[in-house]
Formats: structure tokens, C-alpha cells, sequence
């Protein structure tokens, strides 16, 4: 009797971000393939009677083959066991889970998508940074850095295109040398003044947020992996000043001792149906 595989996000790092079911599956898993970038308090969580098996591939070394991932969990799968193959942020996200769902398609294995919070999802939440903005960017670009260095002008064609739509770009697995993303992102259009960050560790009680330009970007210091780089006007909404420079509300408890009536909010509320196209959509 065969198993089923499960593909479960196991979201940024901080276990608390874990779904609901995520942690169900984790709980009842009699075998886990987990990446290098599972927080080990998530890796806890696993039955101690459990199979686990460690098949990460990070910062270009390489454990193990995806050829062999994938034979683990047909093989584990097909021995009739509960297979959680778990992945750091969302699985469907620079997670290779394309690759393994045609592997147990193939081998006619049951299989589930869990998803999880993905890794820039996490990031920006965790430095506070909006990564969408009606009055800054009104759309988000998932782009890896080491890929970029694999495909020339075909890629250097699509960084262009992403610049010129004037979307929030977020680079996972930057690598250390921003040196050479500084002059794609320059070469591409955009501004050395264009304000990004650099967030290691996100959502762990190791974060690190390093706050740059593109065209400082060089001197950035080496955080500690994973990284990811948010690049976009986005960024500048994490400075105190310019919340209060362009998005002051009036201080209605100073001046009114504390209280806030509803009388003080009808200006407001009036408002609110001659929002129109200024209104955000829901994600």
C-alpha cells in the first residue's frame, strides 16, 4: 500500500509562522525530508519515532542530488509511509517542488501542496516593509541573483523589464558579492539613489536588517545566510521620518485627552466612498 507525500512550506524560520497544518502533518510524519534552512525549533516538532533525513543544498554545495531527493520520497512513499517533504519559506518559490511533483506524478505516488510564508513575505513583515505601496509600487518581483548570472542577455532583458515596470524587486539567495547586482540593477535602468535592504536571517532571533542605495549596495557588510535583497522605493517606509513627513494622521487622543468619539472620525468616514482607484486591493 502506497503513502503519501506531503510538500510543506515551513515558512521563513520563526516556528509561530508554521500553519496550522503544517504542524499537524509535522506531527504525525513517519518519515521528514527537510532543507538546510529549517529552523531546528521547527525540526523539533518531528515525532522522535520518526524517519528524518537531511537533504539540504545551500550556498552552491550540494548534500545530496535532486535526483536522489526525489528517489527518497518515491521510495519511502511507496514503502506506505506518511512523507513530509519539508521546505524552507513556501514550497512553490524557488523550492525545485515542480521538479518533485512530476517525480511523483510520475511514479503515480499521492501527493500535497502545504503552503507556507514565503521567505520574502516573511522578510519584509519582519523588517517593516511594505512591500507594495499605492503611492510607491504597485507590483512585486520574485527574482533569484545566481541565476541571473546564467542566462545574459535574455536575463539582462528581463531585469530591465522589471526596473521599468517600477515593481518592488525582492533577490533571493543574493550571495555576498553585491557588488555585481549593484551593476545589473544600474545597467537595467534603475537609480543608484534607489534605496534597498538587505535582511539575513529573517524573522529569527538572529535578524539582521542593513538599510543601503544601490549604489552603496558594494559596501554592505556579510550578513549571515539566508539573505534576501528588497530593492524599490518601498524600502524608504521603514525610516520613522518619512512615515511622518508623507503619512501623518492627526493626533485626535492629544488633543482631545485621550478620548476619541465618533464625532472625531466623521471626516474620515465620509471619506471612505470617495476612495475609488486609491483603495488597495486585499491580498
Amino acid at each position: 500500500m502506497k503513502g503519501k507525500v506531503y510538500l510543506v512550506g515551513a515558512g521563513p524560520g520563526d516556528p509561530e509562522l508554521l500553519t496550522l497544518k503544517a504542524l499537524r502533518l509535522l506531527r504525525s510524519a513517519e518519515a521528514v525530508l527537510h532543507d538546510d534552512l529549517v529552523a531546528p525549533e521547527i525540526l523539533q516538532l518531528i515525532p522522535s519515532n520518526a524517519q528524518i533525513h537531511n537533504v539540504g543544498k545551500r550556498c552552491g554545495k550540494k548534500k545530496i542530488l535532486q535526483g536522489e531527493i526525489n528517489y527518497l520520497m518515491v521510495a519511502l512513499a511507496s514503502s506506505g509511509l506518511r512523507v513530509v517533504r519539508l521546505k524552507g519559506g513556501d514550497p512553490l518559490i524557488f523550492g525545485r517542488a515542480g521538479e518533485e511533483i512530476e517525480t511523483l506524478r510520475r511514479n503515480n505516488i499521492p501527493f500535497e501542496i502545504v503552503p507556507g510564508v514565503t521567505s520574502a513575505m516573511g522578510a519584509a513583515a519582519a523588517a517593516q516593509i511594505p512591500l507594495t505601496h499605492r503611492r510607491a509600487s504597485s507590483a512585486l518581483v520574485l527574482i533569484t541573483a545566481h541565476q541571473a548570472s546564467e542566462k545574459d542577455a535574455a536575463e539582462k532583458d528581463a531585469w530591465s523589464k522589471f526596473v521599468a515596470s517600477g515593481a518592488t524587486l525582492v533577490i533571493y539567495m543574493p550571495g555576498q558579492n553585491y557588488s555585481d547586482i549593484a551593476k545589473r540593477l544600474t545597467a537595467a535602468g534603475l537609480a543608484g539613489a534607489t534605496p534597498c535592504a538587505v535582511i539575513s536571517r529573517a524573522t529569527t532571533r538572529h535578524q539582521r536588517t542593513h538599510r543601503t542605495t544601490v549604489l552603496d549596495l558594494h559596501r554592505s557588510p556579510q550578513l549571515a545566510a539566508p539573505t534576501l535583497l528588497v530593492v524599490g522605493e518601498v524600502v524608504r517606509m521603514t525610516d520613522p521620518a518619512v512615515l511622518v513627513d508623507g503619512f501623518a494622521v492627526p493626533d485626535v487622543a492629544r488633543a482631545n485627552d485621550g478620548l476619541r468619539p465618533s464625532a472625531l472620525f466623521k471626516t474620515f468616514l465620509s471619506q471612505a466612498p470617495r476612495l475609488g482607484t486609491d483603495k488597495e486591493p486585499v491580498a
